[in-house]
């Protein structure tokens, strides 16, 4: 099964492409843009993880590593499609233009953080595993009902692919015939399980078989086979070809969370052998160097300029007024049981000093 969906590659970790077809599609301003968007997600992921450990924000999920399947598909969407992440998808919602501040303001406890700006489809990320895929259909289905040419793309992780919603979510896409794309990225654990203790089928991909859906498995770490084949899908989608699985096989360096100890369950040498052979940044860096594409005065710029977009939302975050914790009793119920009312005068009383 698995030789029917091997690895689809542009370019390969020397920076080369392997797909000479695509050269006429990929121009300087569009490797330029990708260059930009890794740089600037991959600076706010380490400064995140450097707020957690100063105690500036809360439990943080890392995705250093799998910048190229997020940039690539994002930069793939058009103004009007739907974009439901996980909770390590940030990148992917930064590209599409979510807010820095309330992203951060998000991994804050905020609820302020799950608002999108004005215009933009982005729901808020999913927590649960996989409950975010059936909604992604819903949304995509009603576009298609309402006769527009909007698409929708969902983000999960491997182990998500174990969970019932992954499963009612093909089957209604399927049968509906919903304009949504499937983008799986495979980072070969879910939390501390590795990806052949999961399940027994050698790839994700071949999940999409029992749906009748298309499906196909791309290097994750290679921007330009990410960004493409997230087109082809998109395309399909808004043609009323109906939904799409991609399974982006990437890699995350840190831990599942900043809660969580790696060195428990995985060999980190690996992860340092993984960055040094096939780190999405330098792949495009090294294909930019062959082009003549990158200058060390311009690579500079970008990095500086990211920085300070970065520490300009920090900034924001830190200034943004005190948040009201009793706030979370209010929203369970429509009328607040006596249970729920006894339990928010507890917490008023201890915030009071009483």
């Amino acid at each position: 099964m698995i030789e029917e969906f091997q690895l689809v590659q542009v370019m390969d970790q020397q920076g080369q492409l392997v797909q000479s077809e695509y050269e006429k599609d990929i121009s300087e301003e569009l490797t330029r843009t990708f260059y930009r968007h890794l740089i600037r997600i991959r600076t706010f992921d380490r400064k995140a993880v450097s707020l957690q450990r100063q105690g500036r924000i809360g439990t943080y999920a890392p995705f250093e590593g799998q910048e190229a399947s997020q940039v690539g598909s994002a930069l793939a969407l058009q103004e009007k499609d739907w974009l439901f992440p996980s909770y390590r998808d940030h990148g992917a919602t930064m590209t599409f233009g979510h807010s820095l501040l309330h992203i951060l303001l998000f991994w804050k406890g905020r609820n302020e953080g799950c608002v999108p700006p004005e215009g933009k489809n982005i729901f808020t990320p999913g927590i649960p595993i996989a409950t975010q895929l059936p909604h992604a259909v819903g949304a995509a289905f009603a576009e298609k009902r309402k006769g527009t040419r909007n698409a929708a793309i969902v983000y999960f992780g491997d182990g998500a692919t174990s969970e019932g919603d992954f499963h009612e979510g093909l089957n209604l896409a399927s049968v509906w015939g919903a304009p949504v794309v499937f983008f799986n990225q495979n980072n070969q654990y879910a939390i501390s399980v590795p990806m052949h203790k999961q399940m027994k089928t050698k790839t994700i991909a071949q999940k999409a078989l029992a749906y009748d859906i298309p499906s196909i498995r791309i290097d994750g770490n290679d921007i330009f086979a990410v960004y493409f084949e997230t087109l082809n899908a998109l395309e399909r989608a808004r043609n009323g070809d109906g939904p799409t699985l991609i399974e982006s096989v990437t890699w995350r360096y840190g831990a599942h969370t900043t809660a969580d100890d790696p060195t428990k369950y995985r060999d980190q040498q690996e992860s340092e052998s993984r960055r040094k052979d096939n780190d999405p940044v330098d792949r495009l860096t090294k294909y930019m160097e062959l082009r003549g594409w990158l200058d060390e005065e311009w690579t500079a710029s970008v990095q500086k300029e990211c920085a300070k977009e970065v520490d300009l939302a920090v900034d924001e975050l830190e200034a943004y007024p005190a948040g009201d914790p009793s706030l979370i009793f209010d929203y369970v119920f429509a009328t607040p049981t006596w249970t729920i009312q006894e339990q928010k005068e507890k917490l008023l009383e201890q915030l009071r000093g009483e």
